[in-house]
């Protein structure tokens, strides 16, 4: 059976312009097509000038600096861009505040719960 690679003209340029993934290797190996469109949706919004580039690089922060997330050199890369188009030194940390929110809700929504439990725990027969 002969199967051709699938045009991949997203991917390929993110990878042109150093904006590429590594963790990303693994899953295009699997199905290039799906992290073509994956991609091209992620990147919708630079492509169509839906919001200002100095606002889609403050989202992109957050996006990577998220808990669920947590990619390093892409916050770096985000930021550095952020800079470039304009973001105040406010802006940047006034981002990851709001993004550490995240995680600081999960444990207002956790930590009763555990205390519940703790307090609702029948005694252990040995």
């Amino acid at each position: 059976m002969n199967q051709s690679k699938p045009s991949t003209p997203t991917c390929d340029s993110m990878d042109d312009a150093g904006n590429w993934n590594p963790a990303w290797d693994s899953l295009a190996d699997l199905d290039a097509e799906w992290i073509e469109k994956f991609l091209a949706m992620a990147v919708h919004p630079w492509r169509n000038d839906v919001l200002p580039p100095k606002t889609i690089e403050l989202i992109s922060i957050a996006v990577d600096a998220s808990y669920t997330h947590l990619y390093a050199p892409g916050v770096r890369r985000h930021i550095r861009k952020a800079h470039e188009l304009g973001a105040s030194k406010e802006e940047v940390p006034a981002v990851l505040q709001l993004t550490s929110v995240l995680g600081i809700h999960s444990m207002a929504v956790d930590a009763p719960l555990l205390v519940e439990e703790v307090h609702n725990e029948s005694p252990r027969v040995s």
